[in-house]
């Protein structure tokens, strides 16, 4: 007698799974969201496991099943695959794991697809390389490889968007490193709903990560981006995935920032930086001098400080704007930072500094579309948002940082040290930074003004 096939409710915005349908999602409140999804046989798992013969010797891996103190297991390195870009390897913390699942998301036209086929092109020449394109033709994707001069005599194509079918091809090619551009697109026949949907992502996901996982492939999904700037379905593959990456970019600006949102193999707060050119997309070594191409004359407002990115400090500069309001409610913009912690900062500015700006509006500006995820810039921020009020420039070498506390205090930040001789390396002559962070040593050629509170800081540049 055939098995009745069981069948479930997903939610087409959150994902979460009911036994039986209803007009309204309990987890995020979204009606007429939930669609049938029939739940095929338990040949899928069958069929997954005849993948390989053998468990991975992955990390990641589920392994025998045997237990084992915590003291026994054995803390070799694990095995890293180097893309060739120092910067992707950065991100990535040294490089791919194999039987690792990476997703990549970014809006269109950010360099997805481009950064991924110069990577897969470089490796393919010491290794078996799979790019699987489910959105653009195999011409169009050769087009693109010639037009950036990559070599292409070893990587393997295949344009597909069945999962069950990339499977099976990629268990004859047996690839080291598989690029599957995008997860949208992939579906599987027992899903009984369209593309891009939660239940084919998630099924779709599941799938190819068990391949992954049980052959040793590394593998990197390509993810696209929805209106608020999230990967689309991010419930749905957060748990699955192993390392979740962002490329970002400005319509304006021929920078991409690449950053780790969840890394289980790395660092999640490193930082690459790109610059899209004709030949693609090239890394940027040195960040700083990109984000520091100030104009001759710094006007008032401009304010340069350094945040810690990973394992490295990035001077950027820092830009604030002061003005009157016609508004009964006077404007506050941020870009870059923190909204509600600007609010704060002007707040404290007024209750320990003096200075009123309640009538006036404030825009906060961070050049070159780094976003600052740390609190080292409340007193550059601060600083700005003076001169700008006050239309007085700071020095052309000046640098400022550190943390500012509600009672007035200036609170000192982690790696000091290696900010200040990052700036000194740049040509900075000044600084204004938190008493504790003082160098025992002075840097030769760079004059420090220690402050232990926002009005010590405001007399240092004479503008209490």
């Amino acid at each position: 007698m055939a098995k009745k096939q069981k069948t479930a409710y997903v939610c087409n915005e959150c994902g979460a799974d009911y036994s039986k349908w209803a007009g309204q999602c309990s987890a995020c409140g979204t009606w007429n969201s939930l669609s049938e999804v029939r739940l095929g046989p338990e040949h899928r798992d069958s069929r997954a496991a005849n993948f390989t013969d053998a468990q991975s010797g992955y990390a990641g891996a589920a392994g025998s099943g045997k237990v084992q103190n915590l003291s026994e297991i054995d803390l070799g390195e694990l095995p890293r695959i180097p893309t060739g870009a120092g910067e992707l390897d950065r991100v990535l913390g040294g490089g791919l794991v194999p039987g690792s699942v990476v997703l990549i998301g970014g809006h269109p036209g950010a360099g997805k697809s481009t950064i991924l086929l110069q990577t897969l092109c470089q490796l393919s020449g010491t290794m078996p390389a799979l790019y699987i394109t489910g959105e653009e033709s195999l011409q169009q994707v050769a087009m693109r490889a010639k037009r950036l001069g990559l070599p292409a005599e070893h990587l393997q194509l295949l344009s597909e968007t069945d999962v069950e079918r990339i499977c099976h091809v990629a268990k004859e090619v047996k690839p080291k490193v598989m690029v599957v551009d995008s997860i949208q697109v992939m579906h599987m026949s027992e899903v009984q709903s369209a593309p891009g949907s939660v239940a084919q992502v998630r099924e779709s996901a599941a799938y190819l990560t068990r391949f992954a996982k049980q052959t040793g492939t590394a593998l990197i999904l390509v993810g696209h981006v929805t209106k608020d700037g999230s990967i689309a379905g991010p419930k749905v593959l957060e748990h699955i995935i192993d390392c979740s990456i962002l490329l970002e970019s400005t319509h304006d600006s021929r920078f991409r920032t690449l950053r780790a949102h969840k890394n289980r193999f790395g660092a999640v707060n490193e930082l690459g930086v790109f610059a899209m050119t004709e030949q693609g997309l090239r890394e940027v070594s040195n960040p700083s001098a990109i984000f520091l191409q100030r104009a001759e004359e710094v006007a008032a407002g401009s304010v340069v400080t350094s945040v810690w990115e990973g394992t490295r400090p990035l001077l950027v500069e820092l830009q604030a704007l002061v003005d009157d309001s016609s508004l009964g409610n006077p404007r506050r913009v941020a870009v870059g930072l923190d909204q509600n912690r600007l609010n704060m900062l002007l707040a404290v500015l007024h209750r320990h500094g003096g200075i009123l700006v309640g009538d006036q509006d404030v825009f906060i500006n961070v050049v070159g579309g780094v976003k600052v995820m740390e609190t080292s810039a409340d007193l550059t921020l601060l600083l700005a948002v003076v001169s700008s009020f006050r239309n007085r420039p700071l020095p052309r070498d000046l640098m400022v940082f550190g943390e500012v506390g509600l009672a007035g205090e200036i609170r000192p930040v982690p790696s000091g040290q290696e900010r200040l001789r990052e700036a000194a390396k740049h040509g900075f002559r000044k600084a204004i930074v938190p008493a504790a962070n003082r160098l025992k040593n002075d840097i030769e050629g760079m004059e420090m003004h220690p402050v232990k509170t926002l009005a010590e800081a405001l007399a240092a540049i004479d503008m209490g």
